[in-house]
């Protein structure tokens, strides 16, 4: 009687302790489901980022809303409208040389990324997924009435709007088009790429934790120089009288580009007793 009634005890003790860890559960995996996009635009932006387009590669638990997304007819119309402005052009070109489209490469090594994706061949819920998306009935519906889409009129009227040319016109004189412009004059971006390529967190978790220091014993640390800050985007010297813009013509803009900081003078030793 004295062992079932400290079995009872410790049960009891031990209920709560569970009901909170499952309550604590799908609130620790909200943050998670919140960094997958939701709408059509929010894909879109992802997928012109050259820093993250591929997250939908590289987790099946992120393809199958990719794969929902990408089958809605809304998407398209949504993406033509896009092209139709060159903002999204030049937002799509800058995320080209940053240091983060390399790490988004780089993660390709990280071994858990093929492991997710063998556990995923064998998941009859990723093949259900994928084709209860396919055979929606309300997705048929959507694409079989995509010619009366207000969308897809808007879209094509918009080749007939003049603002939509002017805003071409006026393009490259667009800060993205001046900061993407001046880029190969930065030497802070070859040092971000430089630093990118030589950090281990570049390539996952696992390769991270691998080369960390004193990972291997014996081996020192190696020294991972910190990326340097990207240069500050270019104001429009259209709209903003008197913004700095780089002039490669104008050699006092590289001496001021390359100019060597001046280090304060060592302390003089005291005199000798």
């Amino acid at each position: 009687m004295k062992v079932k009634a400290l079995v009872a005890a410790l049960l009891l003790s031990a209920a709560p302790a569970v009901m909170a860890a499952d309550a604590a559960a799908p609130a620790a995996a909200a943050p998670a489901a919140k960094q997958v996009p939701q709408t059509p635009e929010a894909w879109l932006n992802r997928m012109t980022d050259f820093t993250q387009n591929m997250s939908a590669y590289k987790d099946p638990k992120v393809f199958v809303p990719w794969f929902n997304a990408v089958t809605e007819p809304g998407f398209y119309t949504t993406m033509g409208n896009q092209m139709l402005d060159p903002s999204g052009w030049l937002r799509m070109m800058n995320s080209m040389v940053d240091p983060n489209a390399y790490r988004n490469m780089a993660e390709w090594v990280e071994p858990n990324v093929y492991m997710k994706w063998l556990a995923a061949s064998f998941d009859p819920n990723f093949y259900t997924a994928l084709l209860t998306t396919m055979t929606d009935p309300g997705k048929m519906m959507r694409w079989a009435m995509l010619p009366l889409d207000p969308k897809l009129w808007g879209m094509m009227l918009k080749t007939l709007d003049p603002n939509m040319y002017m805003k071409w016109l006026v393009s490259p004189l667009d800060p993205q088009a001046l900061n993407l412009a001046v880029a190969p004059f930065n030497p802070n971006y070859y040092m971000g790429w430089l630093g990118a390529s030589l950090d281990p967190k570049s390539y996952g978790p696992t390769w991270s934790g691998f080369l960390a220091p004193g990972a291997i014993p014996g081996v020192p640390a190696m020294t991972v120089p910190a990326p340097a800050p990207a240069m500050a985007p270019v104001a429009n010297p259209w709209a903003v009288p008197g913004a700095p813009v780089f002039n490669p013509f104008d050699p006092n803009a590289w001496t001021q580009m390359f100019q060597v900081p001046a280090y304060p003078a060592p302390a003089a030793a005291p005199a000798a007793k």
